[in-house]
């Protein structure tokens, strides 16, 4: 429940997913299509406010270039995942999976088979939704997973453990012990995640475009930047 408060509302994200990959298809059956949509990754050390930003982010997005954007994160692709007539037409209007996300797949450690089939459903469901464009992805690896994708810009966010704890006992409600420990169980859960199934180190800075201190950084400053950067 505590982590559900970070979590913008899914319900409204769904439709507008949908409204994306639709105008995405409509877009790619143009032959003369030339305008390549911007898909943009958050990545963040738990406790930072990346939640604040994207949503901030969107909406100046939205403002500037006069189309929808969407956020996308864990919850809203698990959402998609229990409608199944969704699901299909949504990797229907995004297109087929890229070669590259085999070749991705077929190095994935035999000891995660599994979670193997997890895994590359989720993967393909990031990929689909950046190749669509006009998203936002905050976590579930999405800055390592569309890393070779040229559409794609991705940001990373720190920040001081005391920034983060008392970021998240403002924003959840809790104690800052209890926040404290929430960060160190779910930062630790992340790092693992993207240690296993990727070998790869969520921390190392050469994924990313720009990273941000969120101690000196407001969500609407980090939002303002990385609009400027995207749109430049």
């Amino acid at each position: 429940m505590t982590e559900s408060i970070l979590v913008p509302s899914i319900e409204s994200r769904l439709a507008g997913l949908i409204e994306v990959s639709r105008r995405a298809k409509i877009e790619a059956d143009i032959a003369t299509r030339h305008i390549v949509k911007k898909t943009v990754t958050i990545s963040r050390e738990f406790g930072c406010e990346a939640y604040p930003t994207a949503e901030k982010l969107k909406k100046i997005l939205e403002e500037k270039s006069g189309e929808p954007w969407i956020l996308v994160d864990r919850s809203l692709i698990d959402a998609v995942a229990k409608h199944h007539d969704m699901e299909a037409e949504l990797l229907h209007n995004l297109g087929k999976r890229p070669r590259w996300l085999d070749d991705m797949f077929s190095s994935l450690s035999p000891k995660w088979k599994n979670e193997r089939d997890h895994f590359q459903l989720l993967a393909q469901k990031i990929v689909a939704i950046a190749s669509g464009g006009n998203a936002i992805i905050v976590g579930i690896g999405g800055a390592i997973v569309t890393q070779s994708m040229k559409n794609c810009h991705h940001y990373r966010i720190f920040g001081s453990m005391e920034h983060r704890i008392k970021s998240i006992s403002h924003r959840a409600k809790v104690s800052p012990a209890e926040a404290l420990t929430l960060i160190e169980k779910r930062q630790r859960s992340r790092e693992k995640f993207i240690r296993d199934f990727l070998d790869k180190d969520i921390n190392d800075m050469h994924f990313f475009d720009m990273l941000f201190n969120n101690d000196r950084n407001s969500p609407e400053m980090m939002a303002e930047c990385i609009a400027s950067h995207v749109l430049r």
